[in-house]
Formats: C-alpha cells, structure tokens, sequence
C-alpha cells in the first residue's frame, strides 16, 4: 500500500482472518453538476488462521460528507460466497455512489467454519474521496 492507500484505505485482523480495502475515485462515472461521485475500492480478504472460513454475508455502513448514513446488508459479495482456505486469499471489486465528494464506509463480514460456528470479522473505516475540483 502507498502512503496514500493508507491514509484512505483501511487494514484489520479480526479472528485470524485479515479485511484491506483499496479505495479509488471513479471520474468517468462521476458527475460534479449532478452530483454523483462514485468510489471503487477492492477488498483483499486473507485466511491467516488455521481453518477454512466461508463468507456468508455482509454489512456496510457509509457515511458522506453530510453525515448522511445509508447501511446496506445482503448475502455474500459480488454473488459469492466464497471458502476461504487457511493461507490463501479472496479478492474483489465494487463501488458504492454517493452525492458528495467525500464519504466513508465500514462494516463487516459474516464468516462460518466447517463445523458451523459463526463470527464476525470488520471492515475497519476506510474515506471515498475524490480530487478538489479546480479553482
């Protein structure tokens, strides 16, 4: 991660199963007059514990620069929900629109072992923030 990546992104260890998310602004789908400002962001999602996990649903909270907040639930992510062997990885990528230029998210994943135990692993806080305009 660049200096920038990390003062915008986030990083967490939760239960041996590690969230860093990789936010960016969108201006090709953007729209200052409209306005829509949209972030992508790519999450790394890592096993560093001894068991599978399978990632069974998640829970965003975003906040703009209003402090407008919006919580969005559902199962999985990007359709899937993907077991997660110990020492490997799950990436994706998704956005999230919002009407100001600048905003947050965090949340967490629901995760499930083999035998059936559930636990929750953050999403710590990460900034959707897009360029000044010009002045």
């Amino acid at each position: 991660m660049t200096s920038q990546d990390r003062s915008r992104g986030s990083e967490c260890l939760t239960h041996g199963v590690r969230v860093t998310v990789f936010p960016s602004f969108l201006p090709e789908q953007s729209d200052a007059s409209r306005p829509v400002f949209v972030f992508g962001y790519r999450v790394r999602i890592r096993n560093e514990g001894p068991f599978p996990v399978r990632l069974i649903s998640r829970r965003w909270v975003i906040v703009d620069a209003h402090g407008q907040r919006e919580e969005v639930e559902g199962p999985g992510v990007i359709g899937q929900q993907p077991r997660i062997l110990p020492g490997t990885e799950f990436d994706y990528a998704s956005y999230c629109p919002l009407r100001t230029r600048w905003g947050t998210m965090e949340g967490a994943f629901a995760m499930r072992l083999d035998d059936g135990d559930e636990f929750a692993v953050a999403v710590a806080r990460f900034f959707l923030v897009s360029p000044t305009p010009p002045v």
